[in-house]
């Protein structure tokens, strides 16, 4: 019985056999993808062996603003004279260029090679946002598409000797830090950063628990938004009462210039170092609420380098050195420190 029109099956050129002793298309195709990912794996390994340290940034939940202490991290290890590359990994919501001034920059590609753009402090800067048209479009991509991306920004950077790489994430433990440790090797550790709120805590427990299943040492947690400084001017060594948060009274004491300060409470203070303390990581520090961080967010100047030698500039220079002082752990002892 003839076979009718629907059902006759022709052959396309990738089924079409091969002359004996040469490979088909569908074969060649297979081999090419192949090389090309032998040739990323590769230049992964060189680049893990150019960058002395490796740092991912991580938060349970959004909101707590991961992305500007990730940015504070690379910009006050920068003004220490060292040099520092900042890698956005949140695809689908890259905001690290508009924090360090990079926005609407675009992407130089030379010879298959992706050169970082330049921020504050000589920070060398890749983002998903480098590549959009308009900072409005939504990035759509499946699971495959998004982790191949972040591979080829792993691979494909040039990124040259780095003593610090800095990588950002979007919230949550999800596909991008899994591709990332799996990708890149020697990961020295995972920042977790917190706000002193319980829902916030419960999601940074989370991700610490996400880091040991990974085997990635857990260089600490940040307590970001810890605790509003108030200021004012009185009569000398006079004491006032001030009402805090929740009516909460506060007595403090002017000074003999009749100056005062008081820490306001706003978003509770102290979660981060106990949620540390019960899953046993180090606590590095607090962050101060500072609304001139809001605002250096939006300018394209990050408060350490609008106001040096302020509050927040402090608290981030005190974060860092106890993240050195883990990674020196690690150096010495040659053990991960989960």
């Amino acid at each position: 019985m003839t076979e009718s029109p629907v059902s006759q099956h022709t052959p396309d050129k990738s089924e079409t056999p091969a002359p004996e002793g040469e490979a088909s298309p569908q074969q060649r195709k297979q081999m090419e993808a192949a090389y090309q990912q032998m040739k990323r794996q590769m230049a992964m390994k060189k680049i893990a062996e150019e960058i002395s340290h490796k740092i991912m940034v991580l938060s349970g939940k959004g909101g707590v603003g991961k992305s500007t202490v990730a940015t504070g991290l690379a910009l006050s290890l920068a003004e220490q004279g060292l040099k520092v590359g900042l890698l956005d990994i949140d695809i689908t919501g890259p905001n690290v260029p508009k924090m360090m001034g990079l926005d609407g920059m675009r992407l130089h590609v030379e010879e298959g090679r992706i050169y970082p753009n330049i921020g504050h402090s000589g920070v060398k800067v890749i983002s998903m946002a480098f590549l959009l048209e308009d900072e409005d479009t939504p990035v759509v991509w499946r699971g495959p598409i998004k982790l191949g991306a972040i591979q080829q920004f792993i691979a494909d950077v040039e990124w040259g000797l780095l003593d610090h790489l800095i990588i950002d994430f979007p919230p949550g433990t999800s596909d991008e830090p899994l591709t990332v440790v799996q990708s890149l090797p020697d990961i020295d550790g995972i920042v977790i950063v917190t706000t002193p709120q319980d829902v916030a805590l419960l999601d940074s427990r989370k991700s610490i628990s996400f880091a040991k299943t990974l085997n990635v040492p857990v260089l600490g947690v940040v307590e970001n938004m810890s605790g509003y400084t108030l200021r004012g001017k009185t009569e000398p060594n006079s004491r006032l009462e001030l009402v805090g948060p929740g009516g909460k009274m506060i007595e403090v004491e002017a000074d003999d210039g009749g100056d005062w300060s008081a820490v306001l409470d706003i978003f509770k203070r102290g979660g981060g170092e106990k949620t540390a303390s019960d899953l046993k990581v180090p606590f590095l520090g607090a962050l101060p609420f500072d609304p001139g961080v809001l605002r250096g967010g939006d300018d394209g100047v990050h408060r350490i380098i609008a106001n040096p030698s302020g509050e927040s500039a402090k608290a981030f220079a005190k974060v860092v050195e106890a993240i050195s002082e883990q990674l020196s752990n690690e150096d010495e002892s040659g053990v991960n420190i989960i």
